[in-house]
């Protein structure tokens, strides 16, 4: 009797999972729009693709984790079905009917994506989730600085490499700058490129700008202590070039601080174990 209630239990379960996973119209969440109204969808993290079945619907992504939806013009009928839409983040994708509704104030105007209408996915284009990203950003940025002799001074500031980490597909890198002026610095921008050591006058052409896949810290200006991690896709450069994050600063003054990072540096990069992250 044991064995049978195991088996009919497993079967359930199955059974409800596929019938989960092959989801009709008639189980989805239902968004009632209007064209005087725009629905803001919010997901729990950075949204990697979107779809509308149809082109009664116009939507935008203003930024990652958020699109915009509304239909183009009026003269549906109320219930009418204009779209279905698709959204797939880094780990979970969801669907929503959207029916039109001739009364503004029954039209959607805010959602955000609940738990039970995420449906787990693998995306293939995802090898790390923005979410393990900053976790594992954030514990570098706690860990003691393992660098000693990376660094560079300049302006009275010193811009020093504590730590570089490989973690799957990515690299952390972690640095520090010290203000050792009493005028505080206002970021304008933070660029990491690959460069020869040797760099022509007369030419740009040996210089590949890299686009960082996170930064940590977010903040535009420091007065004396400054500290991030960078990630960026792990790539391998013979020892005729180097890595540099560049530091520059807003107009007026217009302060530029850049840390050279060798080769021999990179190569040195610890693997992070992830048990870190579980660690008080």
């Amino acid at each position: 009797m044991k064995t049978k209630r195991f088996l009919s239990l497993v079967l359930g379960t199955i059974l409800s999972a596929t019938a989960f996973a092959q989801q009709t119209y008639e189980e989805m969440e239902l968004l009632t729009v209007n064209e005087q109204v725009t629905t803001v969808i919010t997901a729990s993290e950075p949204i990697r693709f979107v779809d509308i079945s149809t082109d009664k619907i116009a939507g935008d992504q203003p930024i990652n984790n958020t699109i915009r939806l509304k239909p183009k013009e009026a003269g549906y009928e109320d219930g009418e079905v204009l779209a279905i839409v698709t959204i797939v983040t880094e780990r979970y994708r969801t669907q929503y009917g959207l029916i039109y509704t001739t009364r503004m104030t029954e039209a959607v105007s805010d959602k955000e994506i609940q738990l039970q209408e995420r449906q787990a996915y693998n995306n293939p284009a995802v090898s790390m989730s923005t979410e393990d990203m900053y976790n594992y950003a954030r514990k570098i940025w706690n860990s003691p600085a393992k660098y000693r002799d990376v660094s560079v001074k300049k302006h009275k500031m010193v811009m020093r490499l504590n730590n570089i980490y490989s973690v799957g597909d990515y690299f952390f890198i972690d640095f520090s700058i010290n203000n050792k002026t009493n005028i505080r610095f206002d970021i304008d921008e933070i660029r990491v490129k690959l460069a020869d050591k040797k760099v022509s006058k007369a030419t740009n052409n040996q210089i590949v700008e890299l686009e960082p896949e996170m930064m940590l810290e977010q903040s535009k200006s420091f007065h004396h202590g400054y500290r991030n991690v960078i990630v960026v896709k792990k790539l391998t450069f013979p020892n005729d070039k180097i890595l540099t994050i560049e530091m520059s600063e807003r107009q007026i003054s217009g302060r530029t601080i850049y840390l050279n990072i060798d080769y021999e540096d990179v190569l040195s990069a610890d693997s992070f174990n992830p048990i870190m992250l579980t660690e008080d």
